[in-house]
């Protein structure tokens, strides 16, 4: 969830500095009325005063239809507050109108998931990945489809993720027991979710030997130790 939250922060900060830039809009009016409303959207920012960016973003929005840029900030702002189902609307809305947008994609795919539509949160999980060959959605494509049952997909995904290069350096937080998170690689994430995909079915040999590889590449993974511990008494 924190790399979630720190991805969506770093597109709102992109989001905001091409808000700044927008191009002339047709009337000098306009122009001047988009320009009063971007100064107010990012002292309120500043502020920490939502409600007043969210107003003026609905204002950019319904004087410039055609920007995306204004709805994919707002869904962004929807995320970043934990409004999940604000959030999914106004991402699923966005890829109506542009279905290579990013920054909808990865909103749509995250709050689909926090709301548990996981069958809805997968298609944009794989559609990111397609787009950017992001790891990390990758990993959620493998997650997503090993929690809706999708078993053979799930195992294919993972594969395609311990072969990249990446895996071994990008990383994705995990909560401990002890309420705080560690951080692992993408391959042992990956690994370990693999040995959970044959736990499920009653693969004792591949699920230790699968549990072993991630204790490998991190053996301080307590995830993977106690799925270890389960895997063993299959």
């Amino acid at each position: 969830m924190n790399k979630i939250m720190m991805t969506v922060a770093f597109m709102l900060v992109m989001v905001t500095s091409v808000l700044a830039q927008d191009k002339p809009v047709e009337t000098e009016t306009n122009q001047k009325r988009n320009e009063i409303d971007k100064k107010i959207y990012q002292l309120a920012l500043r502020y920490n005063d939502l409600a007043v960016a969210r107003t003026k973003l609905f204002e950019l929005i319904e004087r410039n239809p055609t920007n995306i840029t204004y709805p994919e900030t707002l869904t962004s702002l929807y995320f970043e507050a934990g409004q999940y189902t604000s959030a999914a609307v106004s991402a699923l809305d966005i890829l109506e109108m542009n279905d290579k947008s990013l920054v909808a994609l990865e909103v749509a795919a995250n709050s689909l998931e926090q709301l548990g539509a996981l069958d809805k949160a997968l298609p944009n999980f794989e559609r990111h990945y397609l787009l950017t060959n992001n790891l990390f959605s990758l990993y959620k494509t493998a997650y997503m489809q090993y929690s809706l049952n999708r078993q053979d997909e799930a195992l294919n995904s993972i594969n395609m993720l311990v072969k990249a290069p990446k895996a071994s350096e990008e990383k994705v937080g995990f909560p401990k027991a002890d309420n705080t998170t560690q951080e692992v690689t993408l391959k042992a994430a990956a690994l370990n979710l693999k040995g959970m995909v044959y736990m499920y079915q009653k693969n004792k040999a591949e699920a230790i030997a699968a549990l072993n590889q991630a204790l490998e590449v991190q053996p301080d993974f307590e995830l993977a130790i106690e799925n270890l511990k389960e895997a063993n008494k299959l």
